[in-house]
């Protein structure tokens, strides 16, 4: 499946931080991926890093100044802003300091990065970083709020920083950013989820046999981890309630990790009253063993059967109130009727509905292809897709319900 970056035209903005040393790895990350990236650098990035870096990552000139340093030969600038304004698919600033942010939400045009902002026509992603009494300045973060106005904000997180604070300051890493270009390149330019909280399952769910083996299934967690991530980055205050899986969350989303349906029923009872959605999208295991052995059972003990008993119905039991309930329906037959008896069955807002005979769809791929049925019979087919860009699409449909 072709990567959305694929012929895409990116402008990369660099400005004076010592997160500067990222915008490297994001920038040939971008260029694997398949865009094509130009680079804008401050004067003060220049203390940080040198041009070569970039010109040699990309195979583009880098620009710095927006006049030359000598025009005795003379010179044909031309107006190379413009024209990179109206090349780009898309403009990233990263990291973005708070003395270039406080020039852009106030319209300062006084150096080539700025220059260009002010004539940009396509999105703007921007990813601020600071220490973390700059970042927290009172000025900063009213800067911070009318930027959202004008560009998408990979807002600054949690950490160890260069002055040896720890605090909010620290720029998102390299694989967010890439993130949330991709949800800015396939539209999704708004964060409709801020002041949310989502609470959302993921993973398989393992009922023990004895300390060794467990029942459980092939869920890897991949559409629930992805559903968290494009939740997070559109604004929403993240809970993740995840079964044994090798994924890996943002920082910032709250991951609580749980083995057993009835765990993962326990942590959902516990934090259903603070959310405003549960997304469902973890496969729990419908049976657990009647008894857990203490110790391993041997090969010798010619074990022949093991006594089954039902699961907690996690959806079923669910103290809904006035929360809105998601979903997921896991086919092989009957999908569709499957799907709407469960979504009437368990009370719910919106089911997405996916089947193992698609193919590249389903347990362990890294693509989905869903169909989405509301409450109300509202019901939207989607094509494969990469289950990040299939995450946005069902939060999409979520943020409507709301």
């Amino acid at each position: 499946m072709e990567s959305i970056f694929s012929g895409k035209k990116i402008i990369l903005g660099v400005t004076g931080g010592i997160a500067a040393y990222k915008s490297c790895l994001l920038a040939r990350e971008l260029i694997k991926l398949g865009a094509e990236v130009r680079v804008i650098m401050t004067p003060s990035a220049l203390e940080f890093i040198a041009p070569l870096t970039f010109s040699t990552l990309t195979g583009h000139e880098v620009i710095v100044n927006i006049f030359p340093e000598s025009q005795k030969n003379g010179v044909s600038l031309k107006t190379w802003h413009i024209e990179y304004a109206l090349w780009a698919d898309l403009m990233i600033i990263a990291p973005l300091t708070v003395n270039t942010l406080a020039k852009i939400v106030h319209g300062f045009a006084d150096n080539a990065l700025t220059t260009v902002v002010a004539a940009l026509r396509c999105p703007l992603v921007a990813v601020p970083a600071a220490d973390v009494d700059m970042y927290s300045n009172k000025v900063t973060q009213e800067n911070l709020k009318k930027l959202k106005d004008i560009a998408f904000v990979v807002e600054a997180e949690e950490g160890f920083l260069a002055s040896g604070l720890s605090g909010r300051g620290r720029m998102a890493e390299p694989g967010k950013i890439v993130d949330a270009a991709h949800m800015v390149l396939s539209g999704f330019i708004r964060k409709d989820l801020e002041g949310l909280s989502l609470l959302v399952t993921a993973g398989p769910t393992y009922e023990d046999i004895d300390p060794v083996r467990f029942i459980g299934n092939r869920s890897s967690g991949k559409m629930g981890f992805q559903i968290a991530k494009a939740a997070s980055l559109r604004g929403a205050k993240v809970k993740l309630v995840a079964g044994p899986t090798s994924e890996d969350a943002y920082p910032g989303i709250e991951r609580i990790s749980v083995r057993s349906a009835k765990e993962m029923k326990k942590a959902v009872d516990e934090n259903m009253e603070l959310s405003d959605v549960l997304i469902m999208a973890a496969a729990v295991a419908d049976y657990r063993p009647l008894k857990k052995a203490q110790n391993k059972i041997k090969k010798e003990e010619n074990l022949k059967s093991i006594d089954l008993t039902k699961t907690d119905d996690i959806l079923a039991a669910l103290k809904k109130g006035d929360k809105k309930v998601v979903g997921f329906a896991l086919e092989t037959d009957n999908e569709f009727k499957n799907a709407k008896d469960k979504l009437a069955r368990k009370n719910l807002d919106m089911i997405v509905l996916n089947s193992l005979n698609d193919k590249m769809a389903g347990f362990e791929f890294d693509t989905n292809k869903v169909t989405i049925i509301t409450r109300e019979g509202k019901v939207k087919e989607y094509p494969l897709m990469s289950k990040f860009l299939t995450a946005n699409y069902i939060l999409s449909e979520i943020s409507g319900l709301l």
